[in-house]
């Protein structure tokens, strides 16, 4: 198995990469005083609001929010996977993975790949040639394709003997590996028989897996690849390599519900399905339809369990949600299927139905409204206690501040309770009163929030910091992220801002750190310094003020030993104290 990439070589990949020359290869960026500007790639815009910064090597769109490193960029951009993405950087400054890390994966895995590759072209010889094909045949032809559309996505037919594959391609063991064939009872034969073969393809076009459809009233209806190393069901999507063929960057994706589904619209020109894979829609899914596309529809039965079901995709957008990314939700009609809709009202009524698709917010807070009386205060109160586990897993933005702006007007309640029930989990109960109007929203300077960007930008302030244990005593939120910064920077002394933010990659503080990193304090470099030691010393005060009240309480009780005592004159002496920030 290949190893993990140390953290070591990471900052020092960060130290050597030029952000500028990477997203210039692939952007027109201008100068605009210190950093560098552009047009988005990741949202329609006029005016750019793309900044690239070479001095914190990383970029940030003020318009969308999309940021990151030049590891992040490539992922988003050209739609790298994390390893390849550092692989392809550290080719670039001349550098090789550790020895650790470049094991023998590729090799391992090859004849997986092979194996995978080997069925699919049998499965198709056998829909052209074997003696059952007709029941595969007459399928296809019912369902309206065409021997092109067939063969450009792949479809195959494996035919009724059980162990077709095995005896055709040998090796069952490998077979079994590759989800291919499993052990009936002692012996080993085929994983599928008798249905139409569905090839699914990883982003490069292998195919890592298969979906096969049964032929007659057999369960299940479809049967997907098991778990393989190669394959993992919760991670790909069927349809999209073959979507990002006819166009690299598609304007909108559309989730529907089955193989079929894709292969048919894709029949009637509509190039721009994909499937789950039986299963809700993953975060893992999400992170990959967002790196192909900023607007995603979902397609659901507008039955209950249809409604039901459209859940999933919210559960699973809120960690990958930036303010550029919209999910929208087209319920189709009751027991009507998505090809079959085409074909009963036509491509251009279908188009229609999806650009009417209404947002996946609005569902949201309908939904929830359904099952609620918002008539009364109670009412009220309960729904903005159900929505706020959802919207607290929202990243920092634009688009979580409107949610909330949104939830306090459906609650009538005041946007900074609502905002305090989301963000922290407790509030009073909102007040029935005339809703706020959204506002936008403005960082406070807060000292210890100032400190944490002032690190991040400059990581060589945290020499500054003299007893780093001791500022683990003070319960102030954000110093515990502050102090576990403040040693990562001590410890690594040349770690850069890109470095940094790279370690907090998947972490729960990471939106957090992204948002602060990119926070426009207007400190100059030449006031860095001050400031931070200005943070420094709110924070010691803060555990003066602490330590005074503890020896205060003692002194009344009688309990101050004889150094004590002198602490507490030593405290006291040094007030009246300025007052603190919060």
């Amino acid at each position: 198995m290949a190893g993990r990439i140390p953290d070591q070589f990471i900052d020092e990949l960060m130290n050597r990469v030029d952000i500028v020359d990477v997203i210039g290869d692939r952007l027109d960026l201008k100068r605009a005083g210190s950093n560098y500007q552009a047009l988005c790639p990741f949202h329609n815009e006029k005016t750019p609001s793309f900044t690239v910064s070479p001095t914190k090597q990383f970029y940030h769109c003020f318009g969308c929010g999309a940021h990151g490193t030049a590891i992040r960029f490539l992922m988003e951009y050209d739609r790298m996977e994390f390893r390849d993405a550092v692989e392809h950087l550290a080719r670039r400054v001349g550098m090789e993975l550790p020895q650790g890390v470049q094991d023998d994966a590729a090799a391992r895995l090859k004849p997986l790949y092979d194996a995978l590759a080997q069925a699919a072209q049998h499965y198709r010889q056998w829909l052209r040639r074997h003696p059952d094909r007709a029941l595969a045949v007459d399928y296809l032809k019912r369902r309206g394709l065409s021997g092109e559309i067939a063969a450009e996505y792949g479809l195959g037919f494996a035919p009724p003997g059980r162990d077709s594959l095995v005896r055709a391609l040998g090796n069952p063991r490998l077979l079994m590996t590759a989800g291919l064939a499993a052990d009936r009872g002692g012996e080993i034969r085929d994983r599928f028989w008798r249905r139409v073969m569905f090839p699914i393809r990883d982003r490069r076009g292998r195919i890592i897996g298969f979906g096969g459809r049964v032929l007659d009233s057999g369960e299940p209806k479809y049967l997907n690849s098991p778990e393989t190393p190669v394959f993992h069901k919760g991670r790909e999507l069927y349809g999209l390599y073959e979507c990002l063929q006819v166009n690299p960057r598609p304007p909108r994706l559309v989730v529907v519900e089955g193989y079929m589904d894709v292969v048919a619209l894709a029949q009637f020109g509509i190039r721009e399905a994909v499937a789950t894979l039986g299963t809700a829609t993953s975060t893992a899914q999400m992170e990959r339809l967002f790196r192909s596309t900023p607007n995603v529809v979902f397609c659901f039965d507008g039955d209950r369990a249809g409604r039901q079901a459209a859940w999933a995709p919210e559960e699973a957008t809120q960690p990958t949600k930036r303010d550029c990314h919209q999910e929208f939700l087209l319920f189709l009609p009751a027991r009507q299927e998505t090809d079959s809709l085409v074909r009963a009202e036509g491509v251009d009524a279908f188009r229609e139905r999806l650009a009417q698709a209404r947002p996946l917010s609005e569902v949201f807070f309908e939904q929830l409204a359904a099952e609620t009386d918002t008539s009364s205060v109670d009412g009220r109160a309960r729904l903005a206690e159900r929505a706020a586990p959802a919207l607290r897993k929202l990243p920092p933005g634009i688009f979580r501040d409107l949610m909330i702006a949104q939830l306090a007007e459906r609650t009538r309640a005041d946007t900074d309770q609502v905002e305090a029930l989301v963000l922290a989990g407790t509030a009073a109960r909102p007040a029935a009163k005339p809703a706020a109007r959204p506002a936008a929203a403005v960082m406070a300077r807060r000292p210890i929030r100032l400190a944490i960007a002032l690190l991040l930008q400059q990581p060589a302030l945290a020499g500054l910091v003299e007893d780093l244990e001791r500022l683990r005593e003070l319960d102030t939120p954000g110093v515990d992220l502050f102090v576990e910064l403040a040693a990562l920077a001590r410890a690594e002394p040349s770690l850069t801002s890109a470095g940094m933010l790279e370690r907090f990659r998947d972490s729960p503080h990471e939106a957090t750190l992204w948002k602060l990193a990119a926070w426009e304090h207007a400190v100059p470099e030449s006031g860095l310094e001050a400031e931070f030691r200005g943070a420094l010393t709110w924070m010691e005060r803060l555990l003066d003020e602490k330590r005074l009240q503890y020896l205060d309480k003692k002194l009344q009780q009688g309990a101050l030993t004889e150094t004590e005592l002198h602490e507490w004159q030593a405290l006291l002496a040094r007030k009246p104290m300025a007052p603190l920030g919060s």
